[in-house]
């Protein structure tokens, strides 16, 4: 049985979602009598929530038009956590969560301020998920940004960093924002290699509007299916998968979670990464300060086996 405090954040909502509703709409829809509906009415008014009754034929109650609750103050990261989670939730819940899900992204949106708000709402529009799905990104802030640019559909300029170090200026159109395996990547067209690219967004900073609109993306063009195939072309040569002797928590303080998959295990942390040297590598495990087990690829035990040599002989 629902709480008289449940009943009575109900009615709330229901009389912000309303232009105006009844005393029996109430008592039918949160199956209450309608003293109890007064009852209620006043509690409201008390608060100082301006709850307006109106009488005879067509009457009802209504929030004085005009009112808006106080606004929810959540940061950036916060609302990113929130909004990631519900979509996620509408991608991979079961049926009937879509609906659960559009309700509690519209009362959240209701109560945001009005900045934040616009950027959520963006947030919900552009963001893709591949079949993996994953964690917040490591700048909030940034990607509301670019998700406030692609739904605006302006050009933006940022400094990106490559994987290999090389640093440069670039200046893109957005097309989509798309999480794959703990990872936050952009489908853009680069105006300095004139093509269409992906970006890991936790490479780029310096994010600002730039002048001038963004040109339109191909037709038919799906920014999950340009991400994946961009990922399927990396040169990667070794695909790990290395077992820590490391509670999670702690692996993630240790491995940004941006740089590989870790993954719960009884045995510790379960670190997947696609790397290009096995010698990169060992170093990366020998700093970790704790033992693992390697499961993939054999190659990895002679390059932890040729550094242990390394450094046993400069002792």
């Amino acid at each position: 049985m629902a709480s008289p405090t449940s009943r009575l954040l109900e009615l709330l909502e229901l009389l912000q979602a309303r232009p105006l509703t009844t005393g029996r709409e109430v008592a039918d829809l949160l199956g209450i009598d309608a003293r109890t509906v007064r009852r209620y009415i006043g509690i409201l008014q008390e608060l100082g929530i301006p709850v307006e009754g109106q009488r005879g034929v067509g009457g009802g109650y209504r929030i004085r038009p005009g009112y808006r609750l106080p606004p929810l103050m959540l940061s950036d990261e916060e609302a990113v956590v929130v909004v990631l989670g519900l979509l996620a939730t509408r991608r991979s819940g079961p049926d009937g969560a879509s609906a659960a899900v559009d309700g509690a992204l519209a009362k959240i949106n209701r109560v945001l301020p009005s900045t934040l708000r616009r950027q959520v709402e963006a947030l919900e529009e552009t963001l893709a998920f591949t079949a993996a799905t994953g964690g917040a990104p490591a700048d909030s802030a940034a990607v509301l940004l670019l998700a406030d640019v692609i739904r605006r559909r302006r050009r933006l300029r940022t400094a990106y960093r490559s994987f290999s170090g090389e640093e440069s200026e670039r200046e893109l159109s957005p097309h989509g924002l798309v999480v794959h395996s703990g990872r936050w990547y952009l489908a853009a067209y680069d105006h300095l290699r004139n093509d269409l690219r992906t970006f890991r967004v936790d490479r780029m900073w310096r994010i600002e509007l730039a002048d001038g609109a963004a040109v339109s993306p191909p037709e038919g063009f799906g920014a999950v299916t340009h991400v994946t195939r961009s990922l399927a072309g990396v040169p990667w040569r070794w695909s790990v998968e290395v077992l820590l002797d490391l509670p999670i928590d702690q692996a993630v303080r240790r491995i940004p979670v941006t740089l590989a998959e870790l993954v719960g295990d009884p045995g510790g942390t379960l670190v997947r990464m696609r790397v290009d040297s096995l010698d990169w590598m060992a170093t990366l495990l020998a700093g970790l300060g704790c033992d693992f087990a390697i499961h993939r690829p054999d190659e990895l035990r002679a390059s932890v086996r040729a550094l242990a040599e390394r450094l046993t002989a400069q002792v």
